[in-house]
């Protein structure tokens, strides 16, 4: 797989049109701080890291409804592998004029957009979610 970011979203994307409540996404660091950023601005209900013994870790999902209606309507893959996207602070762009979110990674970690701009730091778009 060359794009596990890219994977995830569009795992998230598929599921909320086909009427899911829950996902599993194979288990890594950016991908779990992607997942809290979520749970953060309340986009999915919850998230949680599963082992078993022997076993490859895994992430289970659990997207959020409302009115079974879907909270995500639409997902972004901004930064690619064969074309990164960097951006400085003043530069992150905004979803949806505030609507969405923008997720980033930082020097300092993964984070939302907004938290980027009010810490004065850039770094690599990797998705927008609305």
């Amino acid at each position: 797989m060359t794009d596990p970011i890219a994977d995830m979203i569009i795992r998230i994307k598929n599921s909320v049109m086909a009427g899911h409540k829950d996902l599993m996404v194979p288990h890594s660091n950016m991908k779990v701080a992607v997942a809290k950023i979520l749970k953060d601005f309340n986009y999915i209900e919850n998230y949680e890291v599963l082992s078993k013994e022997g076993d490859f870790k895994q992430i289970k999902v659990s997207l959020k409804y409302s009115n079974k209606t879907s909270v995500i309507s639409g997902v972004k893959r901004v930064s690619k592998p064969g074309r990164r996207i960097y951006k400085s602070a003043s530069e992150i762009p905004s979803t949806l004029n505030g609507y969405g979110l923008t997720i980033l990674s930082t020097n300092k970690g993964v984070m939302d957009g907004k938290s980027a701009r009010k810490q004065n730091l850039g770094g690599e778009v990797l998705c927008q979610i609305w």
